[in-house]
């Protein structure tokens, strides 16, 4: 079974997973703790949420051009270029005297993940056909799964029988393994992409505001991208209102340790890599809106679990059942956005829909600390759940692709731009 679904995946994605898979394997190491750490370094409940908003700042400034980027030089090529600066962000998290040294760390981080995130879900479209794109989105995200599950739970050992400072050297040194690799991936592209290359527009910024225009005019057009747009934007306003509080709930409100925290994040992440692949298959034969509302749906219930929870045992059945909904949406909605986004506006969209969110949910990390603090610590969590719920009918009635909405996109869309 495991060999069979391989086959769908050439040699060069199974490397680029490899990358991806070591380099986020550093990144959930850290990212379950860090507003632990930054609490650490000094910060309070609110200065911890005054910190992540002004981090949220920093992607603003690189994801929409590092979109453009992936789908003007390459997509390989714009990773290579990103994980040089996710690098050197590890050295303001090692040696950081304060929390306010972390954000220079934020900035170089953010440039990493504008540069690969937009090429990652656009690189996975590339090296799929249409038939097998859920199924292609099942695979590497079960694959992608392992990073949840390991990282979190060694980031989690190291900071709590060792210290942060130790966690974040070990992190270093795998997200700089990565870095090495995906450099010598991009130089070692193949001819034929180096020919396509020489024949398309070189960067310039006449060609990144058509690419934008064309997905700006996706997003304003009233169809399928539009409620994506919509969607997403409620949902991430949502999630980052409580995102980098949840630690802080677990150990501050709850009493659990870091293994603890980070265990529950590698049980959501083990859940989800067992019902992945069926997830992806579920989405090629029934259609992506009903893998995507079966999945809120089922994330609106663990989310109702951890609210009424008061023990770790608790946590654990919730994070499962969240796991089963991550299960559903994460391939049926990258399937989604690749059938409407025009091939050579992915990039760019991906880019472009991030930016858009960010600015949109960009106090949401300062407004659920207030409320913390005003309210009550476990207030801010009630907000994804009556998010979730009130999008379910807007997802059902409005994700529904046809072959109108496909070609839509394409007309809308400016001269093709090669990568």
């Amino acid at each position: 079974m495991i060999s069979r679904s391989l086959k769908l995946l050439s040699p060069r994605l199974l490397w680029f997973m490899g990358t991806m898979i070591l380099a986020n394997i550093a990144a959930q190491m850290i990212f379950p703790l860090e507003s632990l750490y930054v609490q650490e370094l000094g910060a309070n409940v609110g200065q911890v949420g005054l910190f992540f908003t002004i981090a949220a700042v920093a992607p603003l400034l690189f994801q929409v051009f590092g979109g453009w980027l992936s789908d003007s030089v390459g997509r390989l090529q714009a990773i290579a270029i990103g994980s040089v600066g996710g690098t050197l962000s590890y050295l303001f998290y090692i040696f950081a005297p304060s929390w306010l040294w972390l954000l220079p760390a934020s900035v170089l981080t953010a440039m990493a993940t504008a540069f690969v995130a937009p090429s990652f879900q656009a690189f996975i479209a590339e090296e799929s056909s249409e038939d097998t794109r859920g199924r292609v989105y099942g695979i590497t995200s079960t694959m992608f799964m392992i990073v949840n599950v390991v990282g979190p739970v060694l980031g989690g050992a190291i900071a709590e029988g060792l210290d942060f400072r130790t966690m974040y050297i070990v992190a270093a040194c795998l997200y700089g393994s990565a870095a090495l690799i995906r450099v010598l991936m991009a130089r070692q592209a193949t001819r034929a992409e180096a020919r396509a290359l020489e024949t398309v527009e070189k960067p310039a910024m006449t060609s990144f505001r058509k690419s934008l225009a064309g997905v700006l005019a996706l997003i304003t057009a009233g169809g399928v991208v539009t409620w994506i747009f919509v969607s997403d934007g409620v949902r991430d306003v949502a999630f980052s209102l409580v995102g980098r509080l949840m630690p802080l709930y677990f150990e501050n409100e709850m009493g659990l340790s870091l293994i603890q925290i980070g265990t529950l994040h590698s049980i959501t992440a083990v859940v989800a890599m067992i019902f992945m692949s069926p997830a992806g298959w579920l989405s090629d034969r029934k259609g992506e809106r009903v893998s995507i509302v079966g999945g809120f749906g089922l994330i609106s219930v663990g989310w109702a679990v951890f609210l009424g929870g008061s023990n770790f045992w608790h946590f654990v059945v919730s994070r499962a059942i969240v796991g089963m909904g991550w299960a559903l949406i994460d391939p049926a909605y990258s399937s989604l956005i690749s059938k409407v986004v025009p091939e050579r506006l992915r990039g760019t969209a991906f880019g472009l829909f991030s930016t858009s969110l960010g600015l949109i949910s960009l106090p949401a990390p300062w407004i659920g600390a207030w409320l913390w603090e005003e309210v009550s610590p476990v207030f801010p969590f009630y907000v994804p759940l009556v998010a979730m719920v009130a999008m379910l009918p807007v997802m059902w009635f409005k994700f529904k692709v046809t072959p109108k909405s496909e070609q839509e996109g394409i007309e809308v869309t400016p001269e093709p731009i090669s990568h």
